[in-house]
């Protein structure tokens, strides 16, 4: 599920958090990821990595990079739809 036209659309939930991207950030493709206990910052280039994070357990993290991980093509194709070139 991606809801597009709004500033932070989300790009999916599972294992309570939510996948988003920001709209009005820097270029370099990433995705971010709440919880309810905190928030995350993934690169996706060159290569997926976390780059910061807020109050989330490293099991969060670790649970959060994963997702990221499992859901790359997703979180990529929604980026590309959202940031045309």
């Amino acid at each position: 599920m991606v809801t597009f036209g709004r500033m932070s659309p989300t790009i999916f939930r599972e294992g309570g958090f939510r996948f988003y991207f920001f709209s009005r950030e820097e270029p370099r493709m990433h995705v971010h990821v709440q919880s309810q206990n905190g928030e995350a910052k993934f690169w996706l280039e060159p290569r997926i990595q976390l780059a910061q994070h807020d109050s989330l357990s490293q099991r969060e993290i670790n649970e959060a990079l994963r997702l990221v991980q499992e859901h790359e093509n997703d979180i990529r194709d929604a980026w590309r739809k959202h940031f045309p070139s």
